[in-house]
């Protein structure tokens, strides 16, 4: 399988950079409190603010600390699961630690299974959450090293399968085509990768690699990012400067999160790609790029063509070659050979004995379907160094660390659905507009949860374009917080 090679970050004066959202001003101060000296902290009350934040921050944090209960709904982890999944779709190098006051188990596996490192209790001594952080900074640290797993075997494609030895040679064949490349798949499954293979293996290897996240930057901002700016184009613009098309010269630009960018940009985008040119924002002189481009995503970009949310010009400018990244639970065997390959890693690391899994355990890996892909397989090898290790781990020690879905209710039987109506009409507090919203949470909650929190997936799930399924859970929202403030809930 395909394994992120990940780089550092540092914040100011040194330190490593934490990006702490807590809606309890009192628990963000402590927290500053007691890691000041040795982080560079940035904190934020919502997922909006913390978003926000992260656009504007000139370096990705390394770190973050999540509480899973955010505004609007804090007694829920709703908030705290979307922004798991955001911050590692705008940073996947990032380490994250779930918080929670509501220490339920399954909170915490699908809190880890959507990417997170670890998941820790509330209350809990600020000595102990240093600790978890000087951890995962030591994680991070070690897996930007020259002896990251994620630096052999074809730049980190370890596995024998047959999807992937067919990745292999896609990546041979497209690596010296100065077309362009889109590559798919899934969260986790690692295409930024494969797209640092595609510029290392071409004949260009040695010249600039630029990684442009579309998702990662203000909407407002995109255009001046991409294509540069001349002084007083908008506020703020002090001076000119040079977009990503410009600083890429000859060599590559990887557009990561392709499907986030807006329709207006794509008109633009295309240009470029048909001949070359672009204009720095509030710039009449045309300019000419002469860069190669890569682009990724985890969304299904004929369905955002169908749904009026992607260009489909662009798309087949951008698919002249098309790579698809498998999902681990494609690649069978090959989560074995991932398990020993980082295992044999982070106790290296650790300087202590590898773990083992019994035979029920190794039965539970095999069958487990890992919906976080690679990220979540090496999170769960990574705690499972940390607690067990040179020990023999059992199935259930083993199980407490996977996202288990509940089995469905076979023993649920259909009903008629107009007795159904009949009899919720004859009771007396009967409301048409809360059976509705509560019949809409339903199957957002169920998609957002076949789809691990994945916004885009989830829209497509519902049959629904993204902008779209945020305001229904928007709405969602101020109705169960009414409810609540009416004491109904």
């Amino acid at each position: 399988m395909v394994t992120a090679n990940i780089n550092s970050a540092r914040g100011k004066a040194g330190y490593p950079s934490l990006l702490i959202v807590d809606d309890d001003p009192l628990i963000r101060d402590s927290l500053r409190l007691s890691l000041t000296g040795e982080f560079d902290i940035h904190t934020a009350e919502s997922r909006p603010q913390a978003i926000a934040m992260l656009r504007d921050m000139p370096a990705r944090p390394q770190l973050a600390l999540v509480d899973l209960g955010l505004p609007p709904l804090p007694h829920r982890p709703e908030e705290g699961f979307h922004l798991i999944a955001e911050l590692l779709a705008h940073s996947p190098q990032i380490k994250i630690l779930a918080l929670s006051g509501q220490d339920e188990e399954s909170n915490a596996r699908h809190a880890r299974a959507l990417g997170a490192l670890d998941f820790i209790a509330k209350p809990c001594k600020p000595e102990l959450i240093k600790q978890q952080l000087r951890n995962a900074l030591l994680i991070s640290d070690s897996e930007s090293s020259p002896d990251s797993p994620g630096n052999d075997a074809l730049l980190g494609i370890v596995g024998q399968s047959a999807p992937l030895q067919a990745l292999r040679s896609q990546i041979m064949m497209y690596a010296n085509t100065p077309f362009p490349v889109l590559i798919e798949g899934e969260s986790g499954s690692g295409k930024e990768l494969v797209a640092a293979a595609l510029q290392l293996l071409g004949a260009n290897g040695k010249s600039p690699y630029l990684v442009f996240n579309c998702a990662a930057i203000s909407p407002n901002l995109l255009e001046a990012s991409l294509f540069g700016h001349t002084k007083g184009a908008f506020t703020g613009a002090q001076t000119p400067a040079a977009g990503y098309f410009e600083d890429a010269g000859n060599g590559t630009l990887f557009l990561d999160e392709i499907g986030e960018l807006p329709l207006e940009l794509q008109a633009k985008l295309l240009r470029v790609l048909e001949n070359g040119e672009y204009q720095r924002v509030g710039e009449t002189v045309t300019r000419k790029s002469r860069a190669r481009i890569i682009a990724a995503t985890n969304r299904n970009l004929r369905q955002e063509i169908r749904n009026g949310n992607f260009r489909i010009d662009l798309y087949h400018r951008l698919s002249v070659f098309t790579i698809q990244v498998p999902p681990l639970r494609e690649l069978g065997a090959d989560k074995f050979l991932l398990l020993n390959h980082f295992r044999s890693f982070y106790a290296e690391q650790a300087q202590s004995a590898p773990f083992e899994l019994d035979a029920p355990a190794l039965h539970t890996w095999e069958q487990y379907p890992f919906p976080g892909n690679t990220r979540e397989l090496r999170n769960i090898v990574i705690r499972l160094a940390t607690k067990y290790p040179g020990q023999t781990i059992t199935s259930a020690q083993l199980e407490a660390e996977l996202d288990l879905l509940p089995e469905s209710d076979s023993a649920r039987t259909e009903a008629d659905p107009r007795e159904i109506a009949k009899l919720a009409l004859q009771q007396a507090d009967f409301n048409l507009d809360d059976l509705l919203m509560e019949q809409e949470r339903l199957y957002i909650d169920t998609a957002l949860s076949l789809s691990r929190h994945n916004i885009s997936e989830a829209a497509k799930l519902l049959g629904l374009n993204r902008t779209t399924l945020y305001s229904r859970m928007e709405a969602q929202q101020k109705h169960l917080a009414r409810k609540d403030s009416n004491g109904e809930q």
